[in-house]
């Protein structure tokens, strides 16, 4: 009876809800006509001459009250009621999605526009607001009576027909900017429609409640609460003899945009009447898509509308059980509060945004999100379950494979696997977590078969790089730059002569293949001469060396570049010279050695990083490092101990940097006191080391 299926659909439609369709499949550049879906600006710059769809199938179910391992259910004696996972709640949730793309094609009117023709049948069950503590109660084995409060109760069932036409085409194709949208315009045809609505619904079954003489009993119904009840015209007849709706139909509207990002575009780009746009190839690093779907309704202008206040005691299983249809029983037991002919089912209207990322040539990696834009209070409204998915896949021309990953509205994450080989796709978003997961509460899959008619593949015969459309020696190689014609090198130097800037004369390739001259005639080629149009030597390469300031001493050897010298000052002036030889007998005579010993101490080290410093000002000057002793203790004794610390600071000197050819060291000895050893401080004179420049 259809009145029992009605109940039935009422208090146990939460085993379902819906989501998107084809998941991962809608991602791929390779879907063809089935982009429109998602977005219908996908078909236009596609890869695809021609895409005909044969037939196509989606279904996807899920609940958020029964959860099972599907391996357990494979089992024998698995029972359904006693081993399935319940999750009763306040407010659980369901419904169905069943999408069929039916017979559907593509084509290409122009290098920048698309047209498609589609057909599509679609169902959608949406259950909100469902107690699924009163289904757990339903469920209770252990006895016949139950008794709840549902409180409020949404369902709707719906289902429909599309004829649709697409169009799509370039909207900017600027550098690396690429845009380009596209609408589908849809008749709809209503195939079916039921809704219900409760609010503040309690319900108290007596399964012996009413006497019906004899010693028999049956069940007994008491109930409060609102009921709004909807239906296309042809729902209650139980004689299952199906029909079309009468005068059930509308229109939709899908709109849709995609951005892609080309930074490569050069490689692309083609002049306007080139005989070859690359249509072959995706050409994005970074798509971004964006659309609305099914905006319109379908108008029941024959369905039934009604709304009852079911508020009634012990009324008896049997009445419902011989009632002529529900219709009847609620008009015989119930109270009628709302009446009306004509309503209106509007479509499950959604946002889509789309990322997708090229991450090489073949493979991507895809962000997701559907989000419904009608609220689940709207009870004439069919919606979908907001989802994101991330979706890595491989693509290639003949060849495609998903492994979808999605969260979805009130059941979490699941994973999925789908693939596309030639005219077959195959998938579910679902599947891998469905049977990994020992509280399964959700399902799908789709499959189809499609003709898919690519864009060929340029040849390029010569392997030159250039198409051979584009090639005008199609079999020669031959550089871009000459059209793919092979370019002639007359002075067979290995430069070709439409670079060659000397084509008869053969010269290296580094100097555009002409020979390297010498215009200063220094005896140094142009190419390793700093100085190509002044002669100079090859050790200063090949630039005359100068003399700034005149005094006859070039710069290389003058110590006072910018200063008028002599050459035997290196350069510089007679003062300047004096002033160097008085800094250096100041700083010398603070260096100071370990007694009796050539260690320089520690605290000399300083000043013989000073004396280093005024050297490095002077670097074509030389010197010679003089060790002095007073007269105490042997002649030989103090000869080999100032040869040893004048030795000792030459080697602290060349350690930190002085070129040793700059500096000579001797010993003296006692042989030159600049004052009396008689006295203790005229010996400590005499104890030094002097640094004095060579003239």
């Amino acid at each position: 009876m259809k009145k029992i299926t009605l109940l039935t659909f009422f208090f146990t439609c939460s085993l379902l809800v819906n989501s998107q369709s084809y998941l991962g499949f809608l991602t791929d550049n390779y879907s063809g006509v089935h982009g429109l879906i998602s977005n219908p600006a996908n078909i236009t710059d596609s890869r695809f001459k021609t895409d005909i769809n044969l037939t196509g199938l989606s279904a996807f179910a899920t609940n958020d009250y029964y959860g099972i391992n599907i391996w357990d259910t494979t089992k024998d004696g698995y029972s359904f009621d006693l081993e399935a996972k319940t999750h009763p709640k306040d407010i659980n949730s369901g419904g169905l999605n069943v999408d069929v793309l039916g017979p559907s094609f593509m084509f290409n009117l122009s290098k920048n526009s698309s047209i498609a023709v589609f057909s599509r049948a679609r169902a959608f069950v949406n259950a909100y607001d469902i107690n699924g503590n009163s289904i757990a109660v339903i469920d209770d084995d252990s006895t016949r009576d139950f008794a709840f409060n549902e409180g409020s109760i949404n369902v709707l069932a719906h289902s429909w027909a599309e004829i649709g036409l697409t169009y799509a085409r370039t909207l900017i194709d600027k550098d690396q900017h690429f845009v380009k949208g596209g609408v589908n315009l849809k008749y709809l045809q209503g195939l079916g429609n039921v809704y219900g609505s409760g609010n503040n619904i309690s319900i108290n079954y007596d399964a012996d409640g009413t006497d019906l003489g004899g010693g028999e009993t049956t069940g007994s119904i008491t109930t409060t609460g609102t009921l709004t009840y909807g239906r296309f015209d042809n729902f209650d007849n139980d004689d299952y003899d199906y029909k079309t709706p009468k005068n059930a139909s509308g229109f939709g509207v899908d709109l849709g945009f995609v951005y892609e990002f080309r930074p490569d575009h050069t490689d692309y780009d083609a002049d306007e009447s080139s005989p070859y746009q690359f249509k072959d190839k995706n050409k994005y690093k970074l798509k971004l898509g964006i659309s609305v779907s099914d905006i319109g309704f379908i108008n029941y202008k024959e369905g039934i509308k009604e709304g009852y206040a079911i508020n009634n005691n012990n009324v008896s299983e049997q009445d419902l059980e011989t009632a002529e249809d529900i219709e009847a029983f609620l008009n015989s037991f119930y109270t009628k509060t709302i009446e009306g002919v004509g309503y209106k089912i509007d479509l499950p209207t959604a946002l889509h945004v789309n990322v997708d990322w090229n991450l090489n040539s073949k493979i991507y990696l895809n962000l997701n999100t559907d989000f419904s834009l009608m609220s689940k209070e709207r009870i004439t409204a069919n919606r979908i379950a907001n989802v994101v998915s991330l979706t890595p896949r491989y693509e290639s021309k003949w060849f495609s494979f998903y492994l979808p990953l999605s969260v979805i509205e009130n059941n979490g994450l699941r994973m999925g696997a789908g693939f596309r080989a030639g005219p077959l796709y195959v998938g579910s978003g679902s599947l891998i977590s469905s049977f990994t997961s020992d509280d399964n509460r959700q399902a799908d899959a789709y499959a189809g078969l499609k003709i898919p008619i690519y864009q060929s593949q340029p040849k390029d015969k010569d392997g030159d790089g250039i198409v051979d459309k584009l090639d005008d020696c199609p079999k020669e190689p031959g550089p871009e730059s000459n059209n793919g014609c092979p370019v002639e090198d007359k002075d067979e130097d290995g430069v070709l002569d439409d670079v060659d800037e000397c084509p008869e004369v053969a010269g290296p390739e580094d100097n555009n293949g002409c020979p390297w001259g010498d215009k200063d005639g220094d005896d140094i080629i142009d190419k390793l001469d700093a100085c190509p149009d002044e002669a100079g030597p090859i050790e200063n390469k090949g630039c005359p060396y100068r003399d700034s300031d005149g005094d006859g001493v070039l710069d290389k050897d003058d110590d006072c570049i910018d200063q008028v010298g002599t050459v035997a000052n290196n350069g510089c002036p007679e003062e300047v010279m004096e002033e160097l030889q008085k800094t250096l007998n100041d700083f010398a005579r603070v260096i100071l050695f370990n007694p009796g010993r050539a260690t320089l101490k520690t605290e000399s080290a300083s000043v013989l990083f000073e004396i280093i410093s005024v050297l490095n000002e002077y670097p074509n000057a030389k010197f010679t490092i003089e060790g002095h002793t007073d007269s105490i203790g042997s002649y030989e004794l103090n000869q080999r101990l100032s040869e040893d610390r004048a030795f000792a600071v030459k080697a602290f000197l060349v350690k930190n940097g002085i070129n040793p050819g700059r500096l000579s060291a001797i010993g003296y000895g006692e042989k030159r006191p600049i004052a009396t050893n008689m006295y203790k401080a005229g010996r400590a004179q005499n104890r030094r080391v002097e640094i004095n420049l060579v003239k």
